[in-house]
């Protein structure tokens, strides 16, 4: 291979490549095909790709993974293609622009997401963020992942990873986490989705609000995308209400619908004059009087944000995790219908 390849090209390699069933023999050609080197260590094979980017890696199926295997030896081919500053601007653009050069070589990825913090395997991503996204085929799937020093590509037997994934939804609490999108594209024919999990107690969703919100702007600004959520809540008087609308692209923007019984600034909210930022979300008059500007990338406050929410949806009357309901506008993210597996909320 010439050290020379772009990412788009090694991406076109990858895709073209027969792991033969991802036997120790299959895989072994294949990394001799592309032109690299092979090493064994003790945390499993090191493969010398002559990329600036550093060595790729393999995982070995082990003990853990063997339910989820049907016959190969190893479960991915882990590829860095890009170094990144640890902060999350550095490394979301590092992933953003990969990702723009991928989709131009290779069409829209048929799968984009979050992993949260229950990665493939039962791994866990960077503090920063960990979006994905996947161009499924069969027998093999290419991901671009965020990895530990930046964007990786990964190649993949495409069944044992969706194993895994369908496995989660067993409807404990936090048992998937994150986000996951499908595009309607005839890559995802066969494609299967996971029951999800429901939250049983304000602290949870607390606890899962706060993961998705503290790294939110840093993903969306990864994969070129943007979330608008809006949140009602069931009362005991009657009706659903809009409470809240979650807006993100570069920077995550909170607005709050409050009645007038209650004093959001004393819950942490401002007005459109304390973040003037916001105007550029929600201009007009009847859009929420209520806002907070949680800021770009690294910057929110997941927990504080969190908990904002979860007073002021008490404070309206909201009784229980069960009335607090995502909108179904928020299922639509550009062509992608997602499922926002992590919150443990009902989408209605």
């Amino acid at each position: 291979m010439k050290m020379t390849d772009s990412v788009a090209e090694l991406a076109g390699r990858l895709t073209g490549a027969d792991a033969g069933g991802w036997t120790p023999e299959g895989v072994r050609a294949l990394v001799a095909g592309l032109g690299w080197t092979w090493s064994d260590a003790a945390s499993g094979p090191v493969i010398g790709t002559g990329r600036a980017a550093g060595d790729a890696r393999l995982r070995p199926v082990g003990a853990m993974e063997q339910r989820y295997a049907d016959g190969e030896a190893y479960l991915e081919l882990s590829v860095p293609v890009g170094l990144a500053e640890p902060d999350a601007d550095s490394q979301a653009a590092a992933f953003r622009a990969v990702r723009d050069e991928l989709t131009v070589a290779l069409g829209a990825a048929s799968i984009m997401g979050v992993y949260g913090s229950l990665g493939p395997f039962y791994d866990s991503g960077p503090l920063w963020g960990t979006p994905f996204l996947r161009w499924r085929d069969r027998p093999n799937t290419l991901e671009l992942r965020a990895g530990k020093a930046g964007p990786e590509l990964i190649l993949q037997p495409t069944d044992p990873v969706e194993n895994w994934f369908w496995r989660q939804g067993i409807g404990e609490e936090h048992s998937i986490t994150g986000f996951f999108g499908s595009r309607n594209d005839p890559a995802n024919g066969g494609l299967g989705f996971p029951g999800g999990w429901d939250a049983r107690s304000w602290e949870t969703v607390t606890g899962a609000l706060a993961d998705f919100l503290g790294t939110l702007p840093a993903e969306t600004t990864a994969l070129g995308t943007s979330v608008s959520m809006p949140i009602y809540g069931h009362l005991p008087e009657g009706g659903a209400p809009i409470l809240f609308d979650v807006s993100c692209r570069d920077r995550l923007s909170l607005g709050c619908f409050a009645p007038d019984d209650i004093d959001p600034s004393a819950l942490g909210w401002g007005t459109a004059d304390n973040h003037p930022g916001t105007r550029n979300v929600w201009p007009d008059d009847d859009d929420p009087q209520w806002r907070i500007d949680a800021g770009g990338p690294g910057e929110p406050s997941g927990r504080a944000l969190a908990e904002t929410l979860v007073a002021t949806a008490r404070a309206v009357g909201v009784r229980t995790p069960a009335d607090l309901i995502v909108g179904g506008e928020a299922s639509y993210m550009d062509a992608y219908h997602v499922r926002f597996y992590g919150l443990g909320l009902k989408t209605g």
